[in-house]
């Protein structure tokens, strides 16, 4: 079942995709939000770079981004890349495809307990609350407070649907906690340039501690270190705009502190929602700097030997 009205996806639209077969000319993907439609990425499209190992790029069953080049509707032939893909979107489409998948699980249940067709619930529900509020999952969230004005324009066939909608939506759709995390590049190489970085660093955290509400459940922005001059900044928040503006706020107040240090920032990512396998990524990755560290620091057998002499 689509998650949306449209039978295809249109062109510049960024999707969610599963790779399903590696061929000679490119890989061949099933669109996740559009029904496991087919669609094919082309080797060209999958790196700026020359590809040297396409096995490094893409593999069969996981999971890409990639933005709609062409549509032909009559012949199903959809045309995907992944080269074009711009990091600064993938935030927002990884977001969209959640909220999609987390009214499709709903509706997809609903159609279980209340024994409806599931395409038809679509029709009836989700697809109208899309038109008018942008996505049925902000629309879902709204009807906890203001059902009547939410479904004023949904029909339900059967009067126990709206009740099981909405017991669903007490139980899945209380406000829950997301991770948000920016990636900053922090460097200064005037003579001053370690306690510049600190400065900097500490303005932003004061701004943003300033911004965020005292009786907030939001967990305090953290700014870690992976390897210099890399820097995250990670936070816990029920509000993710909010959340969002108030890093941007404070890699603001880091970038006027740096400047004046003749030093510089580069955002490498954006402020943006990260999943728990991008969490467990950026462990493992500073478990392995911490690692190579260590054995920097611990003399080998031979200078052992030579110390003791």
């Amino acid at each position: 079942m689509r998650y949306y009205e449209n039978k295809f996806p249109e062109i510049d639209e960024y999707v969610v995709v599963k790779v399903q077969n590696i061929e000679e000319m490119g890989a061949y993907v099933s669109l996740l939000e559009y029904d496991n439609i087919e669609g094919m990425i082309q080797f060209t499209e999958l790196s700026r770079r020359r590809i040297r190992s396409v096995s490094k790029l893409i593999r069969v069953g996981k999971t890409e981004i990639c933005v709609v080049l062409r549509v032909d509707k009559e012949k199903g032939n959809i045309d995907l890349s992944k080269r074009r893909v711009n990091p600064e979107d993938v935030g927002p489409c990884e977001l969209k495809y959640n909220k999609a998948k987390s009214v499709h699980n709903i509706m997809r249940h609903i159609a279980e307990v209340t024994n409806q067709d599931l395409e038809q619930l679509y029709k009836d529900i989700a697809w109208p609350l899309y038109k008018e509020f942008g996505h049925a999952h902000d629309a879902f969230r709204l009807a906890l407070k203001e059902p009547e004005r939410v479904f004023k324009n949904c029909k339900f066939t059967k009067e126990e649907t709206k009740k099981q909608l909405m017991q669903l939506l007490e139980h899945r759709m209380r406000a829950q906690p997301i991770k948000l995390r920016a990636d900053i590049e922090v460097t200064c190489f005037a003579s001053e340039g370690i306690d510049a970085i600190k400065e900097a660093l500490k303005d932003g955290e004061r701004a943003m501690a300033q911004l965020q509400q005292k009786d907030s459940s939001d967990s305090p922005i953290r700014i870690q270190l992976i390897a210099p001059p890399l820097y995250v900044m990670i936070t816990t928040t029920g509000d993710q705009q909010a959340g969002i503006a108030i890093m941007d706020k404070g890699i603001e107040a880091i970038k006027q502190k740096i400047l004046l240090k003749q030093g510089s920032i580069v955002i490498r990512n954006s402020p943006r929602m990260v999943s728990a396998k991008d969490d467990h990524s950026l462990n493992q990755l500073m478990e392995s700097l911490r690692d190579k560290d260590e054995e920097l620091q611990e003399p080998d057998e031979e200078d052992e030997e030579v110390i003791g002499m």
